[in-house]
């Protein structure tokens, strides 16, 4: 079915119009909004302030049979500490207990002879830790051990201890790229990429779709206006909320979490809308494939949402996962925007991966929106 030929000169009022009626259409609809604006904030508060990947206030057991100055002090180190949660008790058969019903995620053996072999500089501490979650427990080790070499520093430095044999050394520790050792520096960056592929994926291909069911496109299909027309001015309010979710992120960076930003801001925005855009191509394109809108919401998610999560570096380093899903990590654009943001925030200007990751998205911005361009024709099935 053939449409009348669009008048010459009429693109930029019927451009207009059309993206006019779309942001009409954003605002009445409040599923829309909730999407767009409401869950990313629940996501902002979620992911900053609910969801952590330090260690903190582990529960720890201290047996003492040692009623010694410094096993009172190591007790007092780990109590004062705010990654534990410690509490003394007399015998070992009493800690076994409490880490059989799993009330503690470690145990502190200090035996009854530890000042004397301490005075003698053979001392000995054990640790038992609770192995269910491997990763808490190597955590939780960690920190046990680091808090009884700062005691034993401190002893040292007062002359109450003996030194080591190897003389006195210092060790003096620096992370690189995260100086709070908070994970929520390595979270809230992340959440932009899920943020942003959320309303440009999900949220597009959903109305979409949903214009597909109702009939909408087929009516603008028999008006004076192109194809091309109607994708830009469906584009326009999507990426306005897009910015809009990036907006929230920095602002919860910046004034909640107080996440540095060491990189440009220039190359921060460029990189967030160059990979709007590869989001906006395909929740166009997996609206034009299913015009169905439950079919196309259950494929974002599938293939957009879940995967920006699980497989772009947000939570797993892909450098520790087999090589079949690294590769498929690697085609997803997701994993450069991941890649550029977290650089930008915490590492600074780097530009040869800044051109890199833009470039890349670029390129999957111009196949996408193409695709999603070829596949919206002006004809009824």
């Amino acid at each position: 079915m053939t449409s009348p030929r669009p008048a010459p000169g009429g693109f930029w009022r019927r451009l207009w119009s059309l993206t006019r009626k779309e942001f009409r259409q954003l605002l009445r609809d409040r599923s829309n909004l909730l999407i767009g604006i409401g869950l990313p904030i629940v996501l902002i508060l979620i992911f900053g302030y609910g969801l952590s990947l330090d260690v903190k206030n582990a529960d720890v057991v201290v047996v003492m049979e040692d009623s010694s100055p410094p096993a009172y002090e190591i007790q007092a180190t780990l109590a004062h500490s705010p990654f534990f949660s410690a509490r003394a008790v007399r015998s070992l058969q009493e800690g076994r207990r409490i880490m059989a019903a799993q009330q503690a995620d470690a145990l502190l053996y200090i035996p009854s002879d530890f000042a004397r072999r301490l005075a003698a500089g053979d001392a000995v501490l054990q640790a038992l830790l609770q192995g269910g979650d491997p990763t808490r427990a190597l955590a939780v080790q960690a920190y046990v051990e680091g808090a009884v070499a700062t005691w034993m520093q401190k002893q040292q430095a007062r002359g109450e201890a003996p030194g080591s044999p190897s003389g006195s050394v210092v060790v003096v520790d620096r992370i690189w790229f995260n100086a709070a050792n908070d994970s929520t520096w390595y979270l809230v960056p992340g959440l932009i990429v899920l943020i942003m592929t959320l309303i440009g994926t999900f949220l597009t291909a959903l109305v979409m779709a949903r214009e597909w069911e109702r009939g909408t496109l087929e009516a603008l299909f028999v008006t004076p206006v192109r194809p091309v027309e109607i994708l830009i001015a469906k584009i326009i309010p999507y990426f306005g909320v897009g910015l809009l979710g990036l907006a929230l992120c920095l602002f919860a960076a910046r004034l909640l979490f107080d996440v540095p930003i060491h990189g440009s801001m220039f190359a921060l925005l460029l990189g967030s809308m160059l990979y709007m855009f590869v989001a906006l191509g395909i929740g166009l394109l997996i609206s034009a494939f299913t015009k169905n809108q439950f079919l196309a919401s259950q494929i974002a998610i599938l293939a957009s949402f879940l995967p920006a999560m699980m497989l772009s570096g947000f939570v797993f380093d892909l450098r520790n996962v087999p090589l079949a899903v690294n590769i498929i990590g690697h085609l997803l654009p997701a994993t450069y925007f991941m890649e550029l943001v977290k650089s930008l925030f915490l590492a600074g200007d780097y530009w040869p991966l800044i051109i890199k990751d833009c470039a890349i998205l670029a390129g999957y911005a111009v196949v996408l929106l193409g695709l999603a361009r070829a596949l919206t024709r002006k004809k009824l099935d």
